[in-house]
């Protein structure tokens, strides 16, 4: 996938990955929502609360992609494991 050898990565290094990917997406999606909420602010005149760009928008995000990233990693490593198995 991308040239990046996911097979290749030890259960730490999993782990690792997958808090880093979500990680990530909480602060790309948080930098795009404090965006968007600036525009509205500009656009409406009204101050929106900032917060809930962290709130509402970052967290579940970085959460939902973490869950996903760390379950596919997961399973990338039990299968590495099961096949080194059944090898030996």
């Amino acid at each position: 996938m991308l040239g990046i050898p996911l097979g290749d990565l030890g259960w730490f290094q999993s782990l690792l990955m997958g808090v880093a990917t979500g990680m990530a997406a909480f602060f790309l999606t948080t930098f795009v929502a404090i965006f968007v909420l600036l525009f509205y602010m500009m656009a409406t005149g009204k101050h929106p609360d900032f917060a809930a760009a962290y709130r509402l928008a970052g967290f579940p995000v970085g959460v939902v992609v973490m869950v996903v990233a760390l379950g596919f990693l997961g399973v990338q490593w039990a299968r590495r494991m099961a096949r080194k198995a059944r090898k030996q």
